[in-house]
């Protein structure tokens, strides 16, 4: 039986046939679960509005503000989001043009904060002004973390003896890289706890941002030193829970850790550039002197006194998350991509401000995941990003990672310009204070 979309579904989405509303009923009294509606019926902006209205009655809450209405639902299908009812609407704005390594880019924000995308916006400004940035991919490689058990320590320390030694690397490679055309094998990094030892894998995976490939190159290598070892318990591909594949700690995925402030994970990147005097006193309305004074006590001092890891920044992490979320990268992901140490130095005799941003852990990717949905892929098409590189596996990931730096960057410069020249608190009160009574919004 064929139904007729409401013409205020984005209103109030409600089911507009005999046939659906027998399967709300169903789904109300738990005779067909909710998450199965899509594999049943067929069709995935069905299923959605059967789910919606489903749990609009369960719970008596309106889902009126959510839309329903103008999204691909079969996109996401297995990939992106399960039990799906709706989308959040996030704007994006616009910044640039950044001019990075002699090229410019117009770079897409999504964010909800006000003052973001103007204050980065004026950073590009005085950066072109100033000649561009400049920046350098260091290091470009995905992680992952198994940890396996053996009866004693001794033995766990032979397996680690048999990973260094670079005459078996080949012979790891070969293994791992057998299930993907673009992940290649960098190196193992083992370290031991009792009879526990951790193996933390490093590899290339093209342009996507690649943790799925790295696990499936991390299996092929645990089969094979299964057979050479097997009193190895495989406890977890990544150092969680027993026989599973969770993506945690050693690796160190989506949260703060050391090893990736140190060893990177993802892409390392560094940018630079020497912001002339003029254009403080034109653009940001303070000095060189004040900037490198401001620098060294709020981003370094500051940074040790609150005992920070990777946070030895202003607001990295404000531009890191609005071109993730515009571009379809994870989002969870800024934890260690907002890794950053901001430094700043006079030179020319102390007329100029040489300003530089190192990122050791920027996780991005330009295909799979969050990248293939029509407005993330819009806004990397904007970049000049979208897919994969024709030319260079990972070209396009690595100037996406490049973008980002280059982005903070000038984030970084807009906002400590802003805090030394008083003008920080004036820009949110005029960017980023609704004019709305909030006493009178419902909760």
């Amino acid at each position: 039986m064929a139904c007729s979309p409401s013409i205020a579904d984005h209103i109030i989405p409600a089911v507009s046939c005999a046939e659906d509303e027998e399967i709300v009923d169903l789904v109300v009294k738990g005779t067909i679960p909710s998450y199965a509606l899509e594999e049943q019926l067929g069709d995935c902006k069905r299923a959605v509005r059967i789910r919606r209205e489903a749990l609009q009655r369960i719970t008596r809450r309106s889902f009126q503000g959510l839309p329903l209405d103008g999204f691909d639902y079969g996109s996401i299908l297995k990939q992106c989001c399960e039990m799906p009812v709706g989308y959040v609407q996030i704007p994006v704005g616009i910044a640039g043009p950044l001019l990075l390594d002699s090229f410019e880019y117009i770079v897409p924000m999504a964010t909800t904060e006000g003052c973001i995308v103007a204050s980065t916006n004026r950073g590009f400004k005085g950066i072109y002004a100033s000649g561009g940035v400049t920046s350098t991919i260091l290091r470009d490689g995905m992680t992952r973390a198994p940890v396996v058990r053996f009866p004693s320590a001794s033995r766990a320390c032979h397996l680690k003896f048999f990973l260094d030694n670079p005459s078996n690397f080949q012979t790891l490679a070969d293994e791992f890289n057998k299930s993907s055309n673009f992940a290649r094998l960098q190196g193992v990094q083992c370290s031991i706890a009792g009879k526990n030892l951790y193996m933390r894998f490093s590899c290339t995976t093209g342009d996507a941002m690649g943790m799925n490939m790295v696990s499936k190159g991390v299996e092929n290598v645990l089969a094979y030193l299964r057979n050479e070892y097997p009193d190895m318990d495989i406890i977890s591909i990544s150092g969680k829970v027993r026989f599973s594949y969770a993506y945690r700690n050693f690796c160190s995925d989506k949260k703060p850790a050391a090893i990736n402030w140190i060893e990177g994970r993802g892409k390392s990147a560094v940018c630079e550039a020497v912001i002339k005097e003029e254009v403080l006193k034109k653009i940001f309305r303070t000095s060189v002197a004040t900037l490198v004074e401001l620098n060294m006590l709020k981003n370094l001092a500051g940074s040790a006194v609150a005992g920070a890891l990777g946070g030895f920044n202003a607001h990295a992490s404000n531009i890191v998350s609005a071109i993730f979320i515009a571009t379809g990268q994870d989002p969870a992901q800024n934890v260690e991509s907002s890794h950053c140490i901001t430094m700043m130095e006079a030179v020319n005799d102390g007329k100029d401000l040489h300003i530089s941003v190192t990122m050791p852990s920027i996780e991005v990717g330009t295909i799979g995941g969050g990248t293939q949905l029509a407005s993330q892929s819009a806004c990397l098409d904007l970049l000049g990003v979208k897919g994969a590189s024709k030319e260079l596996p990972g070209k396009n990931s690595r100037l996406l990672a490049k973008i980002v730096a280059g982005s903070v960057l000038a984030g970084e410069l807009s906002l400590m310009a802003a805090i030394a020249s008083g003008q920080l608190v004036q820009s949110h009160m005029k960017y980023n204070r609704s004019t709305k009574d909030v006493s009178k919004v419902g909760s």
